[in-house]
């Protein structure tokens, strides 16, 4: 198996809102909260949905990587619930190797509820279920062992038993790359996500929000120095300013696509590093995986979801 991702197994529920329904429900936009099975469903309560699809970060990257003809898999925990049945149906019709064993559990199947607002930004509001319960058990060493990267998702790490799941993939696998996956969670996680940067990935991927944060700068420069010094590969988006790559004292750009119709920025950042880990596992330059994690975050902000058709 080519990479083996191990993530959040959410149910992204997707609807249009204006910005007095973020204010009102006092969240901040482009961020993800997480809440509780009551204040979910209250928040859906008023709501149209537009799309139910299977999701979660590092999920989205797997498919994305299958749709460009890799071998993956995935692990994420979810309930034999109706929501965790359309889950495994989704991953299973996008040939992704669903490496995960479900059963009834206490908690349901969780969800995610992306708030998409008229400027295409996207709030996220997550009851993460029992994907939030994931533990080392769930873990499928063979198949850690077995993939030539092993991705992950900054949104998994919690304390206790996510954590401990979370060490031992790591422990068994031959490469790590994770991403940072949201401003918040860089906030909650400072130290040990610093410690996992320095010490325990060989790619990281973060935008210029996460990783300002990650290292307590306001100063781009100094995520350059940070990175320069580090000499592991750290992958970093930038919106408008395109995307730029670090690695030791290379330092490799690129811009991004102009004149797009964007609908949606859900999963921009999952399919970037998709196509970034296409390209580097299929033995392409660091600027032609940067290339490609361009092209595939400019396709899926032109539709609606974080996933290509």
């Amino acid at each position: 198996m080519k990479v083996l991702g191990i993530g959040n197994a959410i149910v992204d529920v997707i609807c249009k809102v204006n910005d007095d329904f973020l204010l009102k429900n006092k969240l901040t936009k482009s961020t993800m909260k997480l809440v509780d099975e009551s204040e979910f469903k209250k928040l859906l309560s008023n709501l149209k949905i537009e799309e139910t699809i299977s999701g979660g970060s590092v999920a989205n990257s797997i498919v994305g990587l299958s749709q460009l003809g890799n071998k993956v898999g995935f692990i994420g925990k979810v309930s034999d619930d109706n929501l965790g049945n359309k889950y495994e149906e989704g991953l299973t019709k996008e040939k992704v190797k669903y490496l995960y064993v479900k059963k009834k559990e206490a908690t349901p199947t969780g969800t995610c509820l992306i708030l998409i607002t008229p400027d295409s930004e996207r709030t996220m509001c997550t009851f993460l279920g029992t994907a939030g319960k994931i533990n080392e058990n769930d873990i499928n060493v063979k198949a850690v062992k077995e993939s030539e990267i092993l991705f992950l998702e900054g949104y998994l790490w919690d304390e206790g038993e996510p954590r401990k799941a979370f060490e031992k993939a790591i422990n068994h696998s031959q490469k790590v790359a994770m991403s940072l996956s949201d401003l918040f969670c860089v906030e909650r996680h400072k130290s040990q996500f610093l410690n996992l940067v320095k010490n325990k990935l060989d790619i990281t991927f973060a935008n210029e929000q996460e990783i300002l944060s990650l290292i307590s700068e306001k100063k781009f420069d100094e995520v350059i120095n940070f990175s320069k010094n580090l000499n592991k590969l750290i992958v970093i988006t930038r919106g408008e300013n395109g995307a730029i790559a670090i690695h030791g004292n290379n330092i490799i750009e690129c811009s991004s696509k102009k004149n797009l119709e964007i609908k949606d920025l859900t999963g921009a950042g999952d399919l970037f590093a998709g196509g970034f880990i296409h390209g580097y596992i299929n033995g392409k330059t660091i600027r032609e995986c940067l290339e490609k994690g361009t092209e595939m975050s400019s396709k899926v902000i032109q539709i609606i979801g974080a996933r290509l058709i």
